[in-house]
């Protein structure tokens, strides 16, 4: 990712979900182009070994993203000790697959309340911040997002609410200056709903190549936008 050193000299970002998984590998190559980086999660012991080891002008938040009060804290901490906001990387989020039948309503509300509310909360709380200087968000959503399957209610139901989301949020604000893009992967090797990523993940799409396509997106000539981004693996295993 040499090829995009200095493309974030003077200015940062603000990663949701940063401690582990595409959250981290794209707050790594942020920091890395350059951005101050602010970086989430609920658990303050992953999250300020996160921004250790990224190192540079990172700093790590404990914030649930369910929670419009600590997102808001949270970004006025960010723009205190940085300046201002530049770049959103809405990225948290988490699942619970089961029959509808078989479907708790905590279990709904909780990946509803984390994966689209959440992303509402967290674009709210950096918007005055990203209008002031114009600025980049990105969604980090799913190919779940147009493509159901069993099992998947709640989750299909936040990631489709979450593509209609950004795609409003491009019509209301690229009048002020403001690109949105939603990154739609398909299998990821993460971290995701109790996995562990290991060698036989080695056919999916890694962490660090979502965090390629966000600084290549971040490099894009002003004029132009690619609002969706669809991401799969190139050669899935054969069933």
């Amino acid at each position: 990712m040499t090829k995009h050193a200095g493309l974030g000299e003077g200015k940062s970002a603000f990663v949701t979900g940063g401690s582990k998984g595409i959250g981290l590998e794209v707050a790594r190559a942020l920091a890395g182009a350059g951005y101050a980086v602010t970086i989430t999660s609920r658990k303050e012991e992953e999250i300020t070994a996160a921004a250790r080891d990224i190192g540079g002008q990172t700093r790590g938040v404990v914030c649930d993203v369910r929670d419009p009060q600590a997102l808001q804290e949270a970004v006025d901490a960010h723009v205190a000790a940085f300046g201002g906001l530049d770049v959103l990387f809405v990225n948290a989020g988490l699942g619970h697959f089961a029959n509808v039948a078989d479907l708790t309503v905590e279990q709904w509300r909780e990946v509803i309340d984390t994966n689209l509310s959440g992303a509402f909360y967290t674009v709210k709380a950096a918007l005055k911040a990203l209008q002031r200087r114009g600025g980049y968000i990105f969604t980090l959503s799913s190919l779940a997002g147009k493509n159901p399957f069993a099992g998947g209610g709640a989750y299909n139901a936040s990631k489709f609410g979450l593509n209609g989301l950004s795609e409003v949020l491009t019509l209301d604000l690229r009048q002020h200056g403001i690109k949105v893009t939603q990154i739609m992967p398909g299998s990821v090797a993460t971290f995701f709903n109790g996995h562990t990523p290991n060698e036989q993940d080695a056919w999916k799409i890694q962490p660090e190549d979502i965090a390629q396509l966000t600084l290549d997106l971040l490099a894009m000539p002003g004029r132009t936008l690619p609002s969706r981004i669809e991401v799969r693996p190139s050669r899935p295993p054969q069933k």
